[in-house]
């Protein structure tokens, strides 16, 4: 019978100094035994366990997770049909080489994909094991299918670390010093960031930051560095990811698609992060109207397994046997929980990212309005960005504040991540309830509060 008393909703519980006396030794041996190379944030999570939107560390203390893996575990940690999914292909084949041989599974998911993605059907789809392998894929097949071997790309963008994609992306200098020359000829240009517009008023005219970069491209680019007959693809993110969370103009990327068109060239979308229902739309191009010819995928595909696909026309992947593989992709482990997580997203998880979303930026906007330090939040869906500034005035950058707003989190139970110079990403698993948000803004007002 019930007593008509609502339990309070469930919050981070910390039980030990962080790290905790066992998170301190596997850090020293980390830092003993694995590459320096990962840019892991101030502060030191080891995670252990993870059920839902919460994840336990080695120590036991428990937070709540508003990361996701950086925008990985879409379904939430360690979903129960994804993880009945997973154990159930497990049992019966793990690994056979899908480029020797055939699986059920890669069929099965390209179907699906090639209904779900933007892309213009009927199309193909290249499976990989991440984000910057799809974007390989892409740039390949760019190259191949139009004959060209230039890029434009943006600033701020992020595509990958391997050395193709390193080439278009540009978020910090640190993932390119000691790499000497591109490996591929590309050419950036600002992106048109609305909260801090690259442009000036002439290169704008009457149509904001997304005309200043057309314009760019078309009277700057095209009259005298880049021929457009010798581009092979435009490479842009629907929303900036590492790049702080910047979601494009309205009008911009269908710029982009007519430029395309008039000069034969490709246009690939990459929707690593800002795919897979994150922004409320199974893809955050849905929310433009724009369909790409080629598009890249992977982080909430597989629920935290290593998952990626390039997508593309059918006319354009016409290549050869032996012209691109991977001994692991397609692996039937990893396809199937993506088969599950998009049946899952697709059962609801799309639309609660698009309700509890709007809430939570609802909730962010009433912080901006509170402190001085907010310049901006934007996004779309649960994939929100929080730029902090020195004043309202000014709009300096304030990266180091940022960086004691997210240390200052972690230490009240907290899991949020930066994103560009100065700014809080939000990509929380997109279970995430209302009752969620509200514990996770009490705690982000705090941790601002005792930052400034």
């Amino acid at each position: 019978m019930s007593t008509g008393v609502i339990a309070p909703p469930r919050r981070p519980e910390i039980k030990t100094d962080l790290p905790g006396p066992k998170g301190i030794k596997i850090i020293e041996a980390d830092a003993k035994f694995v590459t320096p190379s990962y840019p892991r944030p101030d502060y030191k999570l080891v995670a252990e366990r993870g059920r839902g939107v919460w994840v336990e560390d080695v120590d036991g203390n428990v937070f709540l997770d508003c990361n996701a893996g950086v925008a990985v575990c879409a379904t939430g940690h360690c979903h129960p049909e994804v993880v009945q999914a997973i154990q159930e292909q497990a049992a019966e084949m793990i690994h056979m080489c899908g480029t020797d041989f055939y699986y059920r599974h890669m069929p099965q998911l390209a179907e699906k994909l090639d209904a779900i993605v933007p892309v213009q059907s009927p199309t193909r789809t290249h499976f990989a094991n991440s984000g910057t392998e799809a974007v390989e894929t892409a740039l390949k097949l760019a190259m191949h299918a139009t004959g060209r071997e230039k890029f434009i790309a943006f600033f701020n963008s992020f595509h990958g670390r391997t050395l193709g994609s390193l080439s278009l992306t540009s978020s910090r200098a640190s993932q390119r010093k000691g790499f000497k020359r591109q490996a591929l000829d590309v050419v950036h240009v600002p992106y048109p960031n609305e909260f801090r517009n690259p442009f000036s008023a002439a290169d704008c005219g009457d149509g904001g930051a997304g005309q200043g970069a057309l314009n760019w491209i078309e009277e700057r680019l095209f009259k005298t560095t880049t021929p457009p007959e010798e581009v092979a693809a435009i490479v842009v993110e629907a929303v900036q990811g590492e790049g702080g969370y910047v979601p494009a103009p309205k009008g911009f990327l269908q710029g982009l698609r007519r430029i395309c068109d008039q000069h034969g060239i490709l246009l690939i979308i990459d929707e690593v992060q800002s795919g897979m229902g994150r922004t409320g739309k199974m893809f955050a191009s849905e929310h433009y109207g724009v369909k790409p010819d080629i598009i890249t995928i992977a982080k909430g595909i597989g629920s935290g397994l290593p998952i990626g696909a390039c997508v593309a026309r059918a006319e354009l992947m016409n290549w050869k046997p032996g012209a691109h593989a991977s001994t692991f992709g397609g692996n039937p482990v990893c396809i199937a929980s993506a088969l599950k997580t998009i049946e899952l997203l697709e059962g609801g998880l799309v639309q609660n990212a698009a309700e509890v979303g709007a809430y939570l930026k609802v909730g962010l906007e009433r912080l901006m309005q509170k402190y001085e330090c907010i310049g901006d939040v934007r996004g779309f869906g649960l994939m929100l960005g929080v730029e902090f500034v020195e004043n309202k005035t000014t709009l300096k950058p304030a990266p180091e504040l940022r960086d004691r707003i997210e240390y200052a989190c972690y230490e009240r139970g907290l899991i949020i991540l930066g994103a560009g110079a100065n700014t809080i990403r939000w990509s929380p698993p997109l279970i995430l309830s209302k009752e969620n948000v509200d514990v996770a803004l009490e705690i982000f007002d705090e941790a601002i509060a005792a930052s400034i």
